[in-house]
């Protein structure tokens, strides 16, 4: 199936899921927290999942299937094409009442991500990506931003990263530190230049990652997991070390001032 096939099919999926998720009131809809620490949850999150998981699943049936709110199968690992959704990336956000969170919407091929959506319904943003055919947001051609320097880029991280143990020497680089509530949300800001790098140093759920892995690399950017590691999804444990995401030099810096020998997954 060619990938743009594919994308067009997300684009369907994700601007329906936008329907669906905006005829609840964020802070009314019913929420609650899910077991061993993984976050909340609202009755938004498994409408959009229910029809996803339908819509989708109906439209490719050989796919594999993997989904934040629906229950894994080790079924998906022989598949050559693989469904990774997060129905509502943000959900704190979006049951704050606040307009930034996401659906992100990813196709992997062989561990590739090969169609990528990323849609904020109550931001009118649509960034979208096929595999070599470039990344969009509401049909406009997206490029990382052309600064070449740390110093002055804005780089899109949580203050807990910046702690000691994750740096050489103890003491991260100069930069301009700043924050969104959404994984994918701020994977498609760097992809469109408006921030230099996004930065997470903790482990990743694929669902968060993968989408916004496809459209920053079609912006020309740069990703990898905090050890430099190309990504790949659709691992048994869906999990991965951390991410940095930039243009290609403020990766580099980045990637060099990290400390090899910080906590990962690996050493936990």
């Amino acid at each position: 199936m060619p990938a743009a096939d594919d994308l067009s099919l997300l684009i369907e999926a994700a601007e329906a899921s936008g329907d669906i998720a905006t005829r609840y009131s964020g802070p009314t809809a019913k929420s609650w927290d899910k077991p061993d620490g993984q976050g909340p949850v609202t009755e938004a999150d498994l409408a959009v999942n229910a029809y996803l998981e339908g819509f989708l699943q109906k439209a490719r049936p050989d796919y594999g299937w993997l989904s934040e709110e629906s229950d894994d199968s080790a079924d998906r690992l022989g598949k050559e094409r693989v469904f990774i959704i997060d129905p509502i990336d943000g959900t704190r956000s979006f049951a704050n009442g606040s307009r930034t969170w996401a659906h992100a919407l990813a196709i992997a091929e062989q561990g590739e991500v090969v169609a990528a959506v990323i849609y904020l319904p109550q931001r009118g943003r649509l960034y979208s990506a096929a595999k070599g055919q470039g990344a969009y947001c509401n049909g406009h051609r997206l490029e990382v931003s052309p600064k070449a320097s740390l110093e002055t880029s804005e780089v899109l991280t949580a203050k807990p990263n910046l702690e000691a143990k994750h740096w050489r020497g103890g003491e991260p680089p100069a930069f301009q530190r700043s924050y969104r509530p959404s994984l994918a949300y701020r994977l498609a800001r760097v992809a469109d230049g408006r921030s230099g790098a996004m930065l997470t140093l903790r482990p990743s759920w694929e669902w968060d990652i993968a989408a916004g892995d496809l459209i920053l690399r079609e912006s020309g950017g740069r990703i990898s997991d905090r050890f430099g590691k190309t990504l790949q999804f659709n691992n048994a444990t869906p999990l991965l070390e951390g991410v940095i995401a930039a243009a290609p030099l403020v990766h580099q810096s980045l990637s060099d001032a990290l400390d090899p020998e910080g906590p990962g997954i690996r050493s936990q």
